[in-house]
This record gives C-alpha cells, sequence and structure tokens, in this order.
C-alpha cells in the first residue's frame, strides 16, 4: 500500500485528518542528532506531518491556556506512537520509523506549511481550514524514498487583529506565555501584565481573536476531551498527587510556578 494511503487510514482511525508528506530533503534540519539516533539520515527520507487538534470548548470561565486544560500533549504523542509505529513498521518491513512532537529533528512549522496542512500566521503558529491554529504538530520520519515535494509556504491574509490584541504586540521576549512560565520573583510590571491578559498560565489571545477561528471545530480526540482542568485554583494544585500533576502541561515548571501565578489572581481578587 502507497505510504499516504496507509498513514491517513491509521490516522483516520485516531481521528487526525491533517496528514501530508514531505521529502526529508525539503526539510530544514534543526537536529540531525534524533535522526541518526533512529538510524535514519538526513538526505534522503520521507516525513509524515501531522496537525492534531485539541480545541474543546468547556463552556466556562477558564483562567489557562486552553492547550493546559488537558493533560499534557507530550503524553499523548508518546501513547500515539506507541501505538501506531508498530503497524507502519508491520506494513513497511524492513523501513525505520521514528515519532517526534515539539522536540523535533525538524523545523515543524515549515514543513507543516510546505506540505500544505495550513498557513502560517503572523504569531508563527499554523493555521488550518478547520480547526484554526488550536492544532500540534507532531510527524513521523522514515527512510523510505519519497517524490513528495513541499510547495509555496503561504502565509496568513495579515489583517493584524493578532498583533493588535496582543498584549506584547507579538514581540516574543515580552510574550505572557512566557511570563507565566517564568521561574523566580516576578516584578510588579509582570503581574500587571499577568493580571491584564487574565490568564495564570499560557496565553491564547492571539488565537482567539483570529478570523479563522470564529468557526472552529471541537477536537473528537478522547485524550483531550477528557480529564480537563480549564480553572485552576491555588487549592486545586495544593491537592494534586504528584502522578496527576506530572500529567498536567505546566508540571515541567513545578508546583511553584503555577502557585505563584494562582496567588497572584487570588490575591487580587481579595484586595
Amino acid at each position: 500500500m502507497e505510504l499516504l494511503e496507509f498513514a491517513r487510514k491509521i490516522f483516520a482511525r485516531e481521528k487526525i485528518e491533517y496528514v501530508s508528506l514531505l521529502g526529508l530533503s525539503d526539510c530544514r534540519i534543526t537536529r540531525a542528532y534524533l535522526l541518526e539516533r533512529a538510524g535514519i539520515g538526513t538526505e534522503k527520507g520521507t516525513v509524515i506531518m501531522l496537525a492534531v487538534p485539541y480545541y474543546v470548548s468547556d463552556g466556562c470561565e477558564r483562567n489557562i491556556s486552553l492547550y493546559a486544560a488537558a493533560r499534557d500533549y507530550h503524553s499523548y504523542f508518546s501513547d500515539l506512537f506507541e501505538r501506531i509505529l508498530p503497524q507502519f513498521r508491520e506494513a513497511f518491513p524492513g523501513c525505520k520509523f521514528a515519532g517526534f512532537a515539539d522536540h523535533s529533528p525538524i523545523d515543524e512549522l515549515r514543513a507543516a506549511a510546505m506540505s500544505g496542512l495550513g498557513i502560517i500566521g503572523k504569531n508563527h503558529l499554523l493555521i488550518t481550514e478547520k480547526y484554526s491554529s488550536f492544532v500540534f504538530l507532531g510527524e513521523i520520519v522514515c527512510d523510505i524514498e519519497t517524490d513528495s515535494h513541499g510547495g509555496e509556504i503561504k502565509r496568513c491574509e495579515g489583517c493584524g487583529l493578532c498583533e493588535r490584541e496582543c498584549p506584547a504586540k507579538l514581540e516574543s521576549s515580552l510574550c505572557l506565555s512566557a511570563v507565566t512560565q517564568k521561574k523566580g520573583e516576578l516584578s510588579d510590571i509582570e503581574k500587571d501584565f499577568m493580571l491584564s491578559g487574565g490568564s495564570a498560565w499560557g496565553c491564547d489571545i492571539c488565537q482567539t481573536v483570529c478570523p479563522h477561528s470564529r468557526h472552529i471545530s471541537e477536537s473528537e480526540i478522547e485524550f483531550f476531551r477528557e480529564k480537563r482542568i480549564p480553572f485552576l485554583t491555588s487549592e486545586i494544585i495544593e491537592n494534586m498527587g504528584d502522578e496527576d500533576f506530572a500529567e498536567r502541561a505546566y508540571s515541567w515548571r513545578g508546583r511553584d510556578v503555577i502557585l505563584r501565578n494562582l496567588r497572584i489572581f487570588e490575591n487580587k481578587e481579595q484586595k
């Protein structure tokens, strides 16, 4: 069976419809050592690009980024690859396959756009037709040669709404999401900045104001629909067991950081 046909069949079962192929030679390699570990070269091979939807409307107040309401997406990709990579290896015996997400050997955003999964927004996120930018990028790299080549990288219309509404005007060094993930004591300016954004972890402003998000579809993937905590309190975090806390996207910074942020909001409410 053809690689793309097989991949789409496998991922359809996982409720992932944004699947495309791109020659490895067309990708921008950023961590060649990851390919070497997988026994795959940097010139010949194929990348199966994925855009995994995670948007779920909770229908209630939320004080953290949408991506963090569910469990950590890194766990999702780990489980996904554990399930499906054996199927690829069985269907294509003798070929090598390796799955990546976030910590990737390639520039994922560029590859996703080149392979036709979406366009690149001014906020440097991939925007898809059905799920806007509420998608996680991942890929499977294999040593199968392909004649699939990347097309022109398309970018958004440039309405500028995301830039106008962003508290940092899309300046990465001032990003609200980065402030919420900063360790140590925050300055009064950073605290006020976080309070004005209304989020104790991450930021969705540039995504939610985007015109492409007006008619967004919800993810049907169960992982992102279950065990959601859209609104956090310091009490919830303090009472969360270590195993449960480790499942959350904010756990990589430790309890102190998310607790610090939540108490900044809670202290304001008490005044």
